[in-house]
């Protein structure tokens, strides 16, 4: 039986190393390792692996909103998602965007190998300190109080880049607009989320998990 191929994701060397250590493993194979939410998209499609492993906040494009997009691209695509965050609603959230495990950095040591387990299997696992939460969140509606809270993915995407402090230039050239185009959606964002200043945009992309 091959070794499931597995593709990390996440922008701490140390994390990635200790998964390296989890995955020596006859059964597993690490085919590679992105360490933004734009690389990870980017070796997703060149290595093909069976399993992604990836952090929720990283640079240049959260992890959920990755998940979404690689869903998108091919929904037999297995993503488990190893975080700090142990509230409800990024469970949920993930678990919305496609993602087949919810493990929880602290938990990572018992319940990692557990949850690919499960994924290549089909199934979902969630880490235990949260899964009866989780299940009792029943079906998952993303409201204005949600990570997404109603924008598109551009708009996301957009957020994402302006709460790390990125120019209007910079932000047109990572997605390929017009600066003016940028400029558009800021200030929609702006309006939808009833903020007035970047500090305000970051203030909230800290709060929802899109950045750290």
């Amino acid at each position: 039986m091959n070794p499931a191929r597995i593709l990390l994701a996440d922008d701490h060397a140390v994390v990635i190393e200790g998964l390296r250590r989890m995955l020596d493993s006859p059964q597993f194979e690490v085919v590679g390792v992105a360490t933004d939410g734009r690389a990870l998209l980017e070796a997703a499609a060149r290595l093909r692996p069976d399993i992604i492993i990836s952090d929720i906040a990283m640079p240049l494009l959260n992890g959920i909103d990755a998940a979404r997009e690689l869903r998108e691209r091919d929904p037999h695509l297995k993503i488990i998602f190893l975080t700090m965050h142990s509230e409800v609603m990024f469970a949920t959230a993930a678990l919305a965007a496609g993602a087949l495990g919810y493990v929880l950095k602290s938990a990572a040591g018992e319940e990692l190998l557990s949850a690919i387990r499960n994924a290549l299997q089909g199934r979902v696992y969630v880490s235990k300190a949260i899964a009866q939460s989780v299940k009792h969140a029943g079906e998952v509606m993303l409201t204005k109080r949600g990570v997404v809270n109603g924008l598109t993915h551009r708009q996301r995407e957009i957020l994402q880049l302006l709460a790390e402090g990125r120019q209007t230039k910079e932000i047109a050239t990572v997605l390929n607009l017009s600066p003016k185009t940028v400029e558009f959606h800021k200030y929609r964002i702006m309006d939808m989320l009833g903020v007035h200043t970047a500090a305000d945009l970051t203030r909230y992309a800290l709060r929802h998990g899109i950045i750290e």
